[in-house]
């Protein structure tokens, strides 16, 4: 077996700032993306597109949220194959994430500059070559540095470990993506500016140099030769996609991130509608309430890596999508609580973090077990496509997610017309249901012993 030095804690820092550096770079388009295109009355936005509905539920927006998500989950296998089979000096991932990182942060950027400064066509079109251009970047960076997560980690608990760092990366990177307004009306008030797109415009620039900054990080400082055991594979692509959908656990597990997916990505798109809709509060306690959830989250995050070394990440995966239900049911009946609607706003957030910081950290490092143990009994290291798979249905979830959500605004998302808005509450508590006990399959036992098993006869 080739011989690899264990990932200092300055290396796993390292490794996940290139994790915050994408992760912010996509809550800007989670958040800002559809409020961009398709404000509510209240927001006193510009139209940029269409806004026109058709077979009922149908508009530009949906149609351009759903055909960038499926491109970008088509590429996917693809980029983890080339991955895996690629030879350099450097390594298998290292070079996709040099050269992907700029790419990403410029497209990104792009996304909210309409060629057109009103209701135009070219802009439709503009925003889908942009979006097809940026998710194929971004699919370029973060599937190669998920495949690192179980080659830089040699044991179920560095994997655990390195999962973690991954989650806290992501959360700050929820953190960075929701100062963005703040940021460019600081930026507008500095030079003068006062048109609000411009100043959106601004902020979401300056983050993307920043995030630029974070996504190379990985590449100075990490020598993949010294700390991966990685090796080339020969398998093809679709003979590689087949062999992961012959494991039965990683089936159970991505069925279940499929439908948390979906359900979290309509939660997360309809985030401002919640504040600026149903509790009528301003856009700006975004700022506050975002950070608060990943401060809340981090408190958990050292209980998280305990609990899970002690007795196992599959129960604490199937509560955690229980009790984030019932957080998503009470979405239908925001604005209509007994309570302020400052303290709902800040209630929703105060419940949220506890199975977010489950969520954060653990299914990563569940997955990175299951490429492992795949590996050790066939003896083909195929990381890649195992978390390429996992993306392609995870943005599948996402397509869906973002269509479900998009669609629902057709009956409703205005103050006093919400119905639309208050029903994807109901759709995410349903899925996350779901996810909760499907994952309930996954034969955690089973893995582990095998895995401890394989480590003891090398």
């Amino acid at each position: 077996m080739q011989f690899v030095q264990k990932l200092p804690l300055s290396k796993q820092i390292s490794y996940a700032i290139g994790q915050l550096g994408w992760a912010t770079l996509m809550n800007i388009v989670n958040l800002q993306l559809v409020y961009f295109y398709r404000p509510p009355a209240e927001a006193k936005m510009p139209i940029f597109i269409t806004q026109a509905v058709f077979l009922v539920v149908m508009n530009a927006l949906v149609l351009l949220a759903a055909s960038g998500r499926l491109f970008d989950a088509i590429t996917d296998p693809f980029i983890a194959n080339w991955s895996d089979r690629f030879e350099s000096p450097r390594g298998r991932r290292i070079p996709f994430l040099m050269w992907s990182a700029i790419p990403t942060a410029l497209f990104c950027a792009l996304l909210f500059f309409p060629v057109v400064q009103a209701e135009s066509v070219w802009n439709i079109v503009s925003l889908f070559v942009v979006q097809l251009l940026f998710y194929l970047a971004l699919t370029c960076y973060v599937t190669p540095l998920f495949a690192l997560l179980p080659e830089l980690g040699h044991t179920s608990d560095e994997r655990l470990n390195l999962s973690t760092w991954l989650s806290v990366a992501y959360a700050l990177g929820i953190v960075l993506a929701s100062q963005v307004p703040a940021i460019g009306k600081g930026l507008g008030g500095l030079f003068g500016i006062v048109r609000p797109v411009t100043q959106l415009q601004f902020g979401i620039s300056l983050m993307a140099v920043l995030s630029a900054v974070f996504m190379l990080v990985p590449v100075w400082t990490i020598d993949e030769k010294q700390y991966s055991q990685g090796v080339p594979s020969d398998v093809p692509m679709l003979e590689a996609i087949k062999k992961t959908f012959r494991n039965r656990n990683f089936i159970y597990y991505v069925v279940a991130d499929l439908s948390y997916f979906m359900g979290l990505t309509i939660m997360t798109t309809g985030l401002l509608y919640y504040v600026t809709v149903l509790l009528e509060l301003n856009e700006k306690i975004m700022g506050l309430l975002l950070p608060l959830l990943v401060v809340l989250s981090f408190t958990f995050y050292p209980v998280v890596n305990v609990l899970a070394k002690k007795i196992g990440k599959k129960i604490l995966i199937s509560g955690s999508f229980f009790w984030m239900s019932v957080i998503f049911m009470m979405i239908f009946f925001l604005g209509r609580l007994p309570i302020d609607n400052t303290t709902q706003a800040y209630l929703l957030i105060i419940t949220y973090a506890l199975p977010i910081s489950f969520l954060g950290i653990l299914p990563n490092a569940v997955l990175a077990d299951i490429a492992e143990h795949d590996a050790k009994l066939s003896g083909v290291r195929q990381e890649g496509m195992f978390f390429a798979v996992r993306t392609l249905m995870q943005k599948l979830g996402q397509t869906l997610g973002v269509f479900v959500f998009a669609a629902l605004t057709s009956f409703g998302k205005d103050r006093g017309n919400d119905l639309g808005i208050r029903l994807s509450g109901i759709a995410c508590a349903a899925l996350v249901l779901f996810a909760g006990f499907y994952f309930l399959r996954y034969n955690e036992t089973q893995i582990l012993r095998e895995l401890d098993e394989a480590s003891s006869n090398e």
